[in-house]
């Protein structure tokens, strides 16, 4: 059997959810899965990122990090979504990526994804379980499978517990706040139960409705 096919699609202004999308990576790599790290693209001002010395730097960083395709997302057999929250939903970049969809979800090429998400905010419980809840909206009505990690490991109890998917306290600057240690090894988890939900569909193990 082909090695599962997993995309990480991350928006990051200043730089703590492209973090989490690169650990991800890692984390998915270590259970066989061919990776794509992706961004979505950047729509706001040039002016009001450069207002923004943390977000300048992380954009000028990131630049050659390819922007996502539709074509990636049918591509994958699973897919995970990492944003920061803007006032309890994800920023209007992830969105108006999201809104292209529709012509990929009118021929069904979304259905039966295993899909799973992560955020961040300045504060804990700032948002980030609203965010991850507002992404899995969006992937209902694609008709994915959503692999949220619950409390399938410790590593859950050591990084805020959200049960929906990781969520980091970040500062500013968009440095994450908690321990870094435990939030790698809570999206390592993440990203492994990701990729292997989706051996299991594509096995058959779980049979299509």
């Amino acid at each position: 059997m082909e090695n599962v096919k997993l995309l990480v699609v991350y928006y990051s202004s200043t730089g703590a959810n492209r973090q989490l999308a690169q650990w991800a990576v890692e984390g998915a790599r270590m259970e066989g899965a061919d990776v794509k790290l992706t961004r979505v693209k950047e729509t706001a001002p040039e002016e009001s990122i450069k207002e923004n010395a943390a977000w300048e730097k992380n954009y000028r960083a990131t630049i050659q990090i390819p922007e996502v395709t539709l074509e990636d997302l049918e591509w994958a057999d699973a897919i995970i979504f990492s944003a920061p929250t803007r006032y309890g939903s994800v920023p209007s970049q992830m969105r108006n990526f999201l809104d292209t969809t529709g012509s990929l979800w009118v021929e069904n090429k979304l259905a039966n994804k295993v899909v799973s998400a992560m955020s961040s905010a300045i504060n804990p419980h700032g948002g980030q379980e609203a965010t991850i809840l507002s992404l899995y909206t969006t992937m209902y009505h694609w008709g994915c499978i959503v692999a949220a990690p619950g409390y399938t490991d410790p590593a859950q109890f050591n990084a805020g517990g959200n049960p929906y998917g990781v969520s980091a306290s970040v500062d500013y600057d968009g440095k994450i706040k908690e321990d870094p240690e435990a939030i790698r090894k809570a999206v390592y988890h993440q990203a492994r139960r990701t990729v292997n939900i989706a051996k299991w569909v594509r096995s058959g193990e779980l049979q299509e409705a």
